[in-house]
């Protein structure tokens, strides 16, 4: 079922069920009583991540507070995305675009991957986290992907489950059509692994390409930056070998 983009949508981490009002924090509350200024009455979607989408009424028990009380769903939980994005962190402003971009094109849980090149650093990932939530409140999505800790990228490949196959981005590629090296696998479980600005180091190219669940694609004639190779191949695997078919 489509998404309605006409109402506004908010997340909580609070059960969603029928008659059950759910009351809105104080960051809600500015948002719809003072820059949207809803009153009594008015309708908004809610979400949280595990129980579907929801048509809910507003209501003021008092001038500071909001009940938000749903009153039928509108969309029942789809299953969550499989897709693991796993990238090395940019610096800020390029970093919020492109987890963004992820959770719009369908990544399922999003892991920052410290490489030797690596420019960007994570302090948190409570930022992250928030703008996961941002995306898909302003994309309609109701799956929330998860967000993991940092992790360093040889820590990675050690501990990684080797029936999920990794794809990851290799400027130096022979090639430059993705698409006949995408329609080899044959696996179903799949991560993109994207890398810093300055690219995977020898070493790390060496590693990635010696392991039988890595595999290597171009992406184009073209030097992309990471955050735009990222949208790229987040698009072209989802239309060779993932949801789009």
């Amino acid at each position: 079922m489509r998404a309605n983009f006409r109402m506004q949508r908010l997340f909580v981490d609070a059960p969603l069920s029928a008659g059950a009002p759910v009351e809105a924090d104080s960051a809600q509350f500015n948002y719809l009583a003072n820059v949207l200024r809803m009153g009594d009455g008015a309708e908004i979607l809610l979400f949280n991540g595990r129980d579907g989408e929801w048509r809910v009424d507003l209501s003021f028990p008092t001038r500071k507070r909001i009940l938000l009380t749903p009153r039928e769903q509108t969309r029942p939980q789809p299953d969550a995305p499989d897709l693991h994005y796993l990238f090395a962190p940019l610096k800020v402003g390029r970093m919020d675009y492109l987890v963004q971009k992820a959770v719009e094109m369908g990544a399922g849980t999003l892991v920052p991957v410290m490489t030797q090149h690596v420019q960007g650093k994570i302090h948190s990932t409570d930022k992250l986290k928030a703008n996961v939530i941002e995306a898909a409140e302003q994309c309609g999505i109701l799956s929330i992907p998860a967000v993991e800790e940092p992790v360093k990228l040889p820590d990675l490949l050690e501990g990684w489950d080797r029936s999920r196959r990794i794809i990851y981005c290799d400027e130096g590629h022979d090639g430059q059509n993705p698409l006949p090296v995408l329609s080899a696998i044959r696996e179903t479980k799949l991560a993109l692994l994207v890398g810093p600005e300055g690219g995977f180091s020898e070493a790390e190219r060496a590693t990635l390409r010696s392991l039988d669940f890595v595999t290597a694609i171009p992406l184009g004639p073209r030097i992309l930056r990471a955050d735009t190779a990222a949208v790229a191949a987040l698009a072209v695997i989802q239309a060779a070998v993932g949801d789009w078919r």
